[in-house]
């Protein structure tokens, strides 16, 4: 590819989202890689290094976005595309021995805990789960008393749904005193946001689906490591399981990834704003967002991170004749602009009460509510809230 991991380093995030993995400058050549959908390619009889083989194995329209993922991480290897951030979710949590233990926050992606869980279950992991913003307890879950130290620390900062903040440097490095390997799902901030990898994690994983390709019309997860027994692992159990991408959403993420900068730098400055005027509403119980100066991880936040995101969260407030939960719904449904939908990252504004998911852990709360920020105008996006909790008065 053109861009090399030397230029890469000299240059802003910002222009490495657009200029990462373009093919070579030849005369003719398309500027954009193309998609390729063969399933097989031809061999000379013998599988060595680098061969693709088969398209289980490796398929030409990966490497772009591998390439410029690890770039934007500061990865010094590919990344892993996945067909779903649960099937990179999937391979991450592959690295835990029979046995072994995950600590994992009690308040993640509820598919993350969910697989962790039956997993539990099964009796192949066992899985301990803490507040992930409370560092002392995680470290007491990572060399308890008594039992077993962990093998895997698997962090979200901010977590979903309720955002908190993880001192991600401090328990990398309590994590690696007791032998585990840390996995940190960098969906919610992205490269441009957070790089865990300088934090000292071992593992990145996103959910390509939101931020990343950021126009809700592809499924797609990855992992990125500059660890090369690690990826090992992890491309193993990506063939073998076959939880791999199609080469079109591939295409579609890489398309996707240009225009990640802008959208970042649109929708935080808009959830920023949100954010101020929500934290003053009498229908608002309580908000969190790390861009707050009152939120409890907002010098945590500042201090490992390029900005604060563009997701916040709500409990709206009942009253005598609804709960906060009716009241949350009542919100949703009264609104115009925003989309009542789960997921987030995209260039539209999404919102729901969480916990309408049975999977949601019962320690959210009912009557929560996750906004997602996309890139309209602020504005009317602020309009739509307001007259929507207004409404909630008559």
């Amino acid at each position: 590819m053109s861009l090399s991991e030397e230029h890469a380093a000299a240059l802003s995030p910002e222009t490495v989202v657009v200029a990462a993995g373009r093919p070579e400058r030849s005369h003719d050549e398309p500027v954009n890689p193309p998609i390729v959908l063969s399933s097989t390619y031809f061999g000379t009889g013998s599988l060595g290094d680098g061969d693709r083989g088969y398209g289980r194995y490796a398929n030409p329209t990966w490497d772009p976005f591998e390439e410029a993922l690890a770039q934007l991480e500061g990865a010094t290897l590919p990344g892993l595309l996945y067909a779903s951030g649960l099937a990179a979710v999937s391979s991450a949590l592959s690295l835990v021995p029979a046995g072994g233990v995950v600590v994992m926050p009690s308040h993640s992606y509820a598919g993350s805990l969910v697989m962790a869980t039956e997993l539990a279950e099964k009796g192949f992991l066992e899985l301990r789960t803490v507040d992930i913003a409370d560092t002392d307890a995680v470290k007491a879950q990572l060399v308890p008393a008594s039992g077993k130290a962990a093998d895997l620390l698997w962090l979200e900062s901010p977590t979903n749904p309720m955002l908190g903040i993880a001192d991600v440097r401090a328990l990398t490095e309590a994590a690696h005193a007791a032998g585990a390997i840390v996995v940190t799902d960098n969906t919610f901030s992205t490269p441009l946001v957070q790089q865990p990898l300088a934090l000292g994690s071992d593992v990145v994983l996103h959910s390509v689906t939101k931020y990343l390709a950021g126009h809700s019309d592809v499924v797609l997860g990855a992992l990125v490591t500059s660890n090369p027994e690690l990826r090992a692992t992890l491309l193993h159990h990506r063939t073998i399981h076959g939880g791999i991408a199609g080469p079109f959403e591939a295409w579609l993420a890489l398309r996707g990834l240009r225009t990640l900068a802008l959208r970042i730098e649109r929708s935080q400055a808009s959830a920023a704003t949100l954010a101020g005027r929500l934290s003053t509403h009498p229908r608002v119980e309580t908000i969190r967002f790390p861009g707050l100066p009152s939120d409890p991880g907002h010098e945590r936040a500042k201090a490992q991170m390029k900005g604060f995101g563009s997701v916040l969260c709500i409990q709206v407030a009942g009253d005598e004749a609804r709960s906060g939960a009716d009241a949350a719904d009542a919100l949703v449904r009264a609104l115009q602009l925003w989309l009542p939908a789960t997921s987030l990252g995209g260039v539209e504004s999404l919102i729901e009460r969480r916990r309408r998911h049975t999977a949601e852990p019962l320690s959210v709360p009912d009557n929560l509510v996750r906004l997602s920020v996309g890139i309209e105008n602020v504005e009317d996006l602020w309009s739509d809230l307001e007259q929507a909790l207004k409404s909630l008065d008559s």
